[in-house]
């Protein structure tokens, strides 16, 4: 059973940092594209920023040079820092990821269960 579970979410000032975290447990042979997606209130969750096994990245033109996003593949593990955050950065941050749990199995999209990121003063 593969599981991911994101971590670093609070209430933070409008401009101020917060550093996400997505780790993946479990029975892992692979994992490739990782992704973070965020929902507001009343509105569909978007893509926010994706990174490659090879560490290609793309953001949402919204968070472009205000987030990062990262891995670490010997901990299975997925990053993004948010600066300058802003009111409207408000959401539910969900990762996702593409896994292969074993080596005679294709892979499949995981979901973690999210985490609240609020900005407000």
């Amino acid at each position: 059973q593969v599981q991911l579970v994101e971590s670093g979410g609070g209430l933070v000032p409008p401009g101020g940092s917060l550093r996400l975290s997505c780790a993946a447990s479990g029975s892992i042979f692979s994992i490739y594209a990782m992704r973070w997606y965020r929902q507001a209130p009343g509105k569909q969750r978007e893509l926010v920023a994706a990174i490659s096994s090879g560490g290609s990245t793309n953001y949402a033109d919204s968070v472009k040079g205000r987030f990062t996003i990262s891995r670490d593949n010997a901990k299975n593990t997925m990053y993004l820092q948010m600066d300058s955050l802003k009111p409207e950065d408000t959401a539910v941050y969900y990762c996702n990821a593409d896994i292969r749990y074993a080596i005679h199995t294709g892979s499949k999209a995981y979901w973690g269960q999210g985490t609240q990121v609020t900005v407000s003063s």
